[in-house]
């Protein structure tokens, strides 16, 4: 990997986290900071790319292989039916924290409306 962030460490097993979804390009762990019952980050494992605006053309596919992990999830632990959410920020004003591309799913509760709060 080319850039070193906290979710490096994670792949490694350098810093704990509760893993819940795993394979050969994807790794799903629970976000330390939930902002619902089920709050699950999907991050890529092989390629540490810092923001979506960065993402090149030829990894268009990790994307597809985020939101396919997260969906898989959703399933495997039965609230796909009910609904869940996913969401990526991108750069400090959407709220992202950590530099390495990640996919954010919630779920477990109804989660209303998506926005700007306030509006």
């Amino acid at each position: 990997m080319s850039t070193e962030t906290l979710f490096s460490k994670i792949i490694r097993r350098e810093i704990p986290a509760t893993i819940v979804y795993e394979d050969d390009e994807v790794l799903g762990f629970k976000d330390i900071a939930p902002q619902a019952p089920v709050h699950v980050l999907f991050i890529p494992k092989n390629e540490v790319i810092p923001t979506l605006d960065d993402l090149q053309p030829a990894q268009a596919h990790l994307i597809g292989k985020l939101a396919l992990a997260a969906a898989a999830y959703a399933r495997s632990e039965g609230f796909a039916e009910d609904g869940y959410r996913i969401v990526m920020n991108c750069r400090e004003h959407a709220g992202q924290t950590v530099f390495h591309i990640h996919m954010h799913l919630l779920a477990g509760a109804p989660l209303g409306h998506f926005g700007t709060p306030g509006h």
